[in-house]
């Protein structure tokens, strides 16, 4: 007879210690710096409070993971061997474009009602928290309004469709579609940012022109159309490249889709015009001032979106350390880990005081709105996105082994935060931009100058960084110290946000840690004193 084992009955799996599902979340409600900057802003709260709680419930946060487990598609050609250039998507793709297209991603900012622009970036903010790779494709969509004004005749036809508030992904030409998305194809092989090195080339055709070329980069290659650069006789110049033409697919050739490091749920692909149909945007010869008001537009949310990735991370994080304990304490009450979990608040503070505050800029009408806009958006979007990959890994650190799990949201963020610094201009062409637009634009300067100002006097450790960077660049810098003037700019603009508009105990850590100290370069690096008012702020 077998003899039982006496540790038959022993249970050899039992949870315990592992914090609890997170459940339903509330985004816009849990946020209290959010709903502070909106007010600021004069944004739309109740649709933000509408998308905080679609985006936040668990039913979309595992559609979320559909989207980016399960990639795009590319279909070449049908059964018969007719080109289709067809990219397919998990129906979960199209639930967060239904959802953010429906809400007024895109068109909220040309609706005309105020604080349009403000409730579009918090919009971007509380999207990349959850799956940003659908966020690429409405961005784009709402940055190409603006430069769709160059040719009004375009414009009549392409504006009210990209500002419908209709999610419509049918194989269309735009006049039988209910809504529309737009891309943007500039970059080619040769010249990457240079894109007056590009080679595709426009002719005239028709009435209209033809292109012929290769673009390196294209995302979101199932749109309704393209904005696009090529040389003419007279230069490079801006072209809209409609995906649909009546009766037949225009001549646009996808190549392949590119295997990204993240962004996953988003197409992006290398295209080539066959002799494509387009249609001059703004001015032959004029190319680039034409698509860069797009591009200004979509630096906008490439400056949001780290300030919601890093939002994501660091509510994990906080989530983790409150639920979990070690050596006989939870996390949370441990000294060292509430100076990593605050040292992280302070960096998402500020990314989010900054990219608000430009946002507001878009908003406003006068030309010292729009100056601030141009040099503030670069600054925002420069110093957030250096920031954004420390602060997830760190958040990722917090949880340790499982946050290097699929099973967690930590990997899909940490791959997602280095891209947004490289989309619309990488580190080096931000940094270049700025000293352009300080030497080109007085106003922009002035702007800037009375935004840092506006804090003088209220704290003297920012008073002595603020003189100082004036002493140390009396005027603009050579181009080798760009970065280095950039960062400090951009830190001291944040530090005048916080001390006008945070509760004091976030300016003032942020300022003693970052203008004053080595957190920033040393996560954790706090002082021993009490971090409870920033630490309640990740918890809403």
């Amino acid at each position: 007879m077998t003899t039982p084992d006496p540790r038959s009955d022993l249970p050899t799996h039992l949870v315990e210690n592992q914090p609890p599902a997170r459940g339903e979340l509330d985004l816009w409600a849990s946020d209290r710096p959010l709903r502070e900057a909106i007010a600021r802003a004069g944004g739309q709260e109740q649709v933000l409070a509408a998308y905080g709680r679609t985006l936040g419930t668990s039913d979309m946060r595992e559609a979320a993971r559909d989207a980016n487990r399960h990639l795009p598609e590319l279909h070449l050609f049908d059964t018969g061997g007719r080109r289709l250039d067809e990219v397919r998507f998990h129906p979960a793709y199209h639930r967060f474009m239904e959802a953010g297209i429906g809400a007024g991603y895109a068109a909220l900012p040309w609706e005309g009602t105020p604080g349009g622009h403000a409730t579009h970036a918090a919009m971007v903010y509380l999207a990349s928290q959850v799956e940003p790779g659908t966020c690429c494709p409405m961005t784009m969509t709402y940055a190409a309004v603006p430069a769709l004004s160059a040719t009004p005749e375009i414009a009549r036809i392409w504006q009210p469709r990209l500002t419908a508030r209709s999610y419509d992904p049918r194989v269309l030409p735009i006049g039988e579609k209910t809504g529309a998305t737009l891309g943007m194809a500039m970059t080619e092989k040769q010249g990457g940012s240079d894109v007056r090195a590009n080679t595709t080339r426009a002719t005239p055709a028709d009435g209209h022109w033809r292109l012929t070329g290769h673009k390196w980069f294209c995302s979101a290659p199932m749109s309704d159309g393209f904005l696009t650069l090529a040389q003419t006789d007279k230069g490079l110049s801006c072209f809209l490249v409609p995906r649909w033409l009546e009766g037949e697919r225009n001549a646009i050739r996808i190549q392949r889709l590119k295997d990204k490091l993240g962004n996953r749920a988003n197409a992006s692909s290398e295209i080539e015009y066959e002799g494509a149909h387009a249609y001059l945007l703004g001015e032959e010869g004029r190319g680039v001032p034409t698509i860069i008001e797009m591009v200004h537009h979509t630096r906008l949310d490439t400056a949001l979106a780290p300030a919601g990735l890093m939002r994501a991370a660091i509510s994990e994080a906080h989530h983790w350390a409150t639920h979990r304990a070690a050596f006989q304490r939870r996390l949370i009450d441990q000294p060292l880990m509430r100076a990593v979990l605050a040292d992280l608040a302070l960096e998402w503070e500020g990314a989010l005081i900054l990219g608000m505050r430009v946002a507001q800029a878009f908003d406003g009408t006068a030309p010292e709105d729009r100056a601030f806009a141009r040099i503030g958006v670069a600054l925002a979007k420069y110093l957030s996105n250096k920031r954004c990959p420390v602060v997830t890994y760190e958040a990722m650190e917090v949880l340790g082994g499982i946050g290097y799990v699929e099973d967690s949201p930590m990997p899909m963020l940490y791959r997602e935060a280095p891209l947004n610094g490289i989309w619309e201009g990488s580190g080096n062409v931000i940094c270049l931009d700025i000293l352009r637009t300080l030497a080109k634009e007085p106003l922009a300067a002035e702007t800037l100058r009375a935004e840092l100002l506006a804090a003088h006097g209220a704290d003297a450790r920012y008073d002595a960084a603020l003189q100082e960077h004036v002493a140390r660049w009396p005027a603009l810098p050579p181009e080798a110290e760009a970065r280095w003037f950039a960062e400090r700019l951009a830190l001291l603009l944040t530090a005048s946000l916080l001390i006008r508009f945070a509760p004091p105990l976030v300016a003032d850590a942020f300022v003693a840690t970052r203008l004053d100290g080595a957190a920033g370069r040393t996560t954790g690096a706090m002082a021993s004193s009490d971090v409870s008012a920033i630490l309640d702020r990740i918890a809403g």
